[in-house]
């Protein structure tokens, strides 16, 4: 068992748990550790972002695109506080993510030294856990245990705080091969037949597909059950590519900015099974009219999100793929040709409704998926943007679309980008922003330059907060308080001064250009695409209404929301 400092054992642990990139920004309480990575860097490839908020999402960013747990790392005091929102973000979406600051000193904890923050305390409420090691003799084992957590059932984030003498003194260390975590489904034969009953006893049945089927690595397994039991599919943001999109059973995203067609086969349905999806406020609006009519059979790996929201008449815990294998196993084909006839005139009477004049954020997102590959990875910031991309991308894959869903994290998407892109070098990574969100975080493109990491960089400008005055124009009597953005900003000379491409364009001529020498440039590349500042999204539903009082323009010219 040999001696070694804490910085070469918190760098030994990371490469027994098979990490081999992080993200972070050094500082004084952290330079042990920067300098036994600086020993190592032909093992770990380090990052360095432009903040450490964007190291937080490129870390979230590369755990979503590969499956893996994403590291960041930060120094003490405010190094460690602007972690906070990534943090956040991934402990909202379910992200293993394994975050490690250095404190101070053990002999100046406390005292208010410089830079001096207890950040374990700060993070625990939006952290698995979160670890302050005082002792070298259990900083091993607390790493190891930190990734543990992160992948162990509904997984997350976990941060470690190191004292600075604890990364420069010396310790025993042994290596030891990281503990295999296997998925569970502990749930009973009775169970499981009881659901099998109830799908089967089912005239209207409907899937709805959330984060955790992707979590989980459930696509194949709900492709066979979809098609075992003839339902037709909506998904949550989070859900997106769990399922086809392009499938012929596949209705649309449900909720707040969902298809109508979804939010009313939800409400009409007898049957609603539910798989990886926490019933969040934006997904079922008014809580005592969502799915009125139907049974519930809830399929989740968190026993605490069982009838949190909404009331579940039946739930199955623990890992999907494992319990749709159970279910598929013990179901025979079903027919539900009423139904699903009746589903596909609701696609036919209640399409999402574009806007086919000049650059539309709507068009912009349709000729993305257009001119993609069906792996491409959309990553998207916050706002009307993020809903265009979820209703106009068809996303065919699991782990194609990286975003913000719970916190709804303006400027997210970019460090996300940056983390996807390295995690899947070969894959065509595009992020899509609004110019409010890309304002956030803009200076990330100056760590995919520094890099030369070839992401492209789409901001829909409609020179406003897009979102928050589509709310103020439909509720807020047209009162723009502090949402119109209209400056002198020039984001194509913002890019070049960074080291990317970049290229304004107003037309969809333009756009189609610009787009297609990004995907041949292998570049950074920064397209800012100026569209009308009242474009809104929709359809959609009035906070409080139900789902099924879904509008769209249309809608609204003949009934204005009051």
């Amino acid at each position: 068992m040999a001696k070694i400092s804490g910085s070469k054992i918190i760098v030994e642990c990371l490469l027994e748990q098979g990490v081999d990139t992080v993200f972070g920004y050094p500082g004084g309480a952290i330079l042990n550790l920067y300098d036994e990575l600086y020993k190592n860097q032909d093992k770990i490839r380090h990052i360095l972002t432009s903040h450490e908020q964007g190291a937080s999402h490129a870390a979230d960013g590369y755990a979503r695109a590969s499956g893996k747990v994403g590291v960041c790392l930060a120094t003490s005091g405010p190094g460690a506080t602007n972690l906070v929102t990534g943090i956040a973000s991934a402990y909202m979406d379910s992200i293993p993510m394994v975050a490690i600051t250095c404190n101070v000193g053990n002999s100046l904890l406390g005292k208010d030294s410089f830079q001096e923050v207890d950040i374990s305390g700060i993070v625990m409420p939006i952290t698995k856990y979160s670890f302050i090691v005082k002792d070298g003799n259990k900083l091993a084992d607390t790493i190891r245990r930190a990734f543990k957590i992160a992948v162990t059932g509904r997984p997350g984030p976990v941060l470690i705080d190191i004292t600075k003498d604890v990364t420069g003194d010396s310790f025993e260390y042994e290596y030891k091969e990281p503990e295999k975590i296997s998925p569970k489904a502990d749930v009973s034969e009775e169970d499981i037949l009881e659901a099998v009953s109830l799908i089967r006893a089912s005239k209207k049945p409907y899937v709805l597909v959330g984060g955790g089927a992707i979590l989980s690595e459930a696509s194949e397994e709900l492709r066979t059950f979809v098609s075992k039991i003839d339902a037709p599919v909506a998904d949550t943001l989070m859900g997106k590519g769990a399922f086809d999109g392009s499938d012929p059973k596949y209705t649309g995203m449900v909720g707040m900015h969902g298809s109508k067609t979804s939010n009313l086969g939800i409400t009409e349905c007898d049957l609603l099974i539910v798989i990886g999806a926490r019933f969040s406020d934006r997904v079922i609006g008014n809580a005592k009219k969502f799915a009125k009519n139907a049974k519930i059979l809830h399929i989740d790996v968190d026993a605490a999100e069982i009838s949190k929201n909404i009331k579940a008449h039946y739930s199955l815990v623990g890992d999907a793929r494992l319990i749709l294998r159970k279910l598929n196993s013990r179901l025979d084909p079903l027919h539900h040709d009423e139904w699903i006839a009746h589903i596909e005139r609701l696609k036919d009477m209640y399409p999402i409704r574009t806007n086919k004049q000049g650059l539309t954020g709507e068009y912009i997102i349709e000729t993305i998926d257009k001119k993609t590959k069906d792996d491409t990875i959309i990553c998207t910031e916050v706002g009307q943007h993020q809903m265009w991309a979820a209703q106009f991308y068809k996303f065919k894959h699991p782990r194609t679309l990286i975003t913000s869903g719970g916190l709804g994290t303006m400027g997210y998407g970019l460090g996300a980008s940056i983390g996807a892109k390295v995690a899947e070098p070969d894959k065509t990574v595009v992020n899509i922003a609004g110019d409010g969100c890309f304002r956030m975080n803009m200076n990330e493109i100056a760590t995919a330059t520094r890099y030369d990491i070839p992401i492209i960089q789409v901001v829909i400008n409609n020179h406003v907060l897009g979102m928050v005055r589509q709310w103020q124009n439909l509720f807020y009597g047209k009162r723009y308080s502090q949402t119109i953005l209209r400056d002198k900003v020039d984001f194509v000379k913002l890019a070049e001064a960074m080291g990317a491409r970049a290229k304004k364009v107003t037309t969809k001529e333009e756009f189609d250009a610009a787009f297609d020498e990004a995907l041949k440039s292998n570049t950074t590349f920064v397209i800012d695409c100026e569209i009308d500042s009242d474009e809104k999204v929709f359809p959609m539903v009035s906070p409080g209404a139900a789902i099924s009082d879904a509008f769209d323009e249309k809608d609204l010219k003949l009934h204005p929301v009051k």
